[in-house]
């Protein structure tokens, strides 16, 4: 299991997919506002002038010496949704990223996201 303290040592490291290909550099950590459990995580990919935030779900991820295994295939994770750089993940965006995955999307009771950038 991640723990929500290890997180922030994180940043900067290698992403990479199951098979150890890398999909870019992890960039930021979004926690599971219901747990605080850390959830999904943004990774900077593209050329220096272009780049761009990939979500990539934590789920079985595992920390390594300078990289994090993601358990989802470099292409899927090509795939995914995207925020630039600079930009903040839209609440109405949010359900989109679960469900590129096949994740069931759990909004809070009151309508409250369910992720929180750390």
């Amino acid at each position: 299991m991640i723990h929500a303290a290890d997180v922030r040592e994180w940043r900067g490291l290698d992403v990479v997919d199951a098979e150890s290909h890398k999909i870019g550099v992890l960039e930021a950590v979004y926690v599971d506002t219901s747990t605080d459990e850390p959830a999904v995580a943004t990774v900077r990919t593209g050329l220096p002038t272009r780049h761009r935030l990939l979500f990539v779900p934590l789920t079985e991820a595992v920390a390594g010496p300078g990289y994090l295994k993601v358990s989802y295939a470099k292409a899927l994770v090509k795939e995914a949704p995207s925020i630039g750089v600079d930009d903040v993940l839209p609440a109405e965006q949010e359900e989109a990223v679960f469900h590129h995955y096949g994740l069931p999307y759990k909004p809070g009771a009151g309508g409250e996201r369910q992720l929180a950038r750390r």
